[in-house]
């Protein structure tokens, strides 16, 4: 299992956003739609043994659980409404159970910690100040932690150098977080640029 975290910081928390401006008035939902899609698809299919975990102002997760998904599309405005539909039910989720909005689709009352708090696997911190991935042994079930297009607050920062196992960089510069889920999983794909 392949899983990713990402926090949105200015992403809305309420289901009342517009479909047509989510890199404004929806505070840049538009970023977490890509990551969602760079996550699952492939060429004709999308990949079931994959997780995102959408991290919503440090007060609701948003979990795109591939095993079960339906209904996810290539574009961001469909994945910003199937995010749309689970925040609609965010009064259902009570404690941390989660509610299912749509199939493969769930929400829980769980912010940035309580989400790491309950994952199994390796957590990996990509950083563009940590260890080139080239030298890092690819994880088993890895958790990989991004954020939108804000950096990380202090107190995140600080909440991942004492939880996650690696800390690493996808390459030279970088990178939007959706291109960093892309080159993470060719990463693992090819058992670290090791095969093909």
């Amino acid at each position: 299992m392949r899983q990713f975290v990402v926090i949105g910081h200015d992403a809305p928390t309420t289901p009342d956003f517009a479909l047509d401006d989510l890199a404004g008035a929806a505070g840049r939902l538009d970023v977490l739609c890509r990551c969602v899609n760079s996550a699952f698809f492939l060429s004709h299919a999308l990949r079931e043994d994959v997780r995102v975990h959408l991290v919503l102002g440090d007060e609701f997760t948003v979990t795109f659980d591939g095993a079960d998904l339906r209904r996810l599309n290539p574009d961001e405005r469909s994945t910003a409404a199937l995010i749309r539909n689970a925040l609609d039910r965010r009064e259902d989720a009570i404690g941390h159970q989660p509610v299912e909005s749509s199939p493969g689709v769930a929400i829980r009352r769980r912010g940035f910690a309580a989400t790491l708090d309950a994952l199994d696997g390796s957590l990996v911190h990509l950083h563009e100040d940590g260890t080139p991935v080239v030298d890092a042994e690819p994880p088993t079930d890895p958790v990989f932690v991004l954020s939108d297009h804000h950096d990380f607050t202090d107190a995140e920062a600080s909440l991942l150098s004492d939880r996650a196992d690696l800390r690493v960089r996808l390459g030279p510069t970088a990178l939007h977080a959706d291109h960093a889920i892309t080159v993470a999983h060719n990463y693992l794909d090819t058992d670290g640029f090791e095969s093909y």
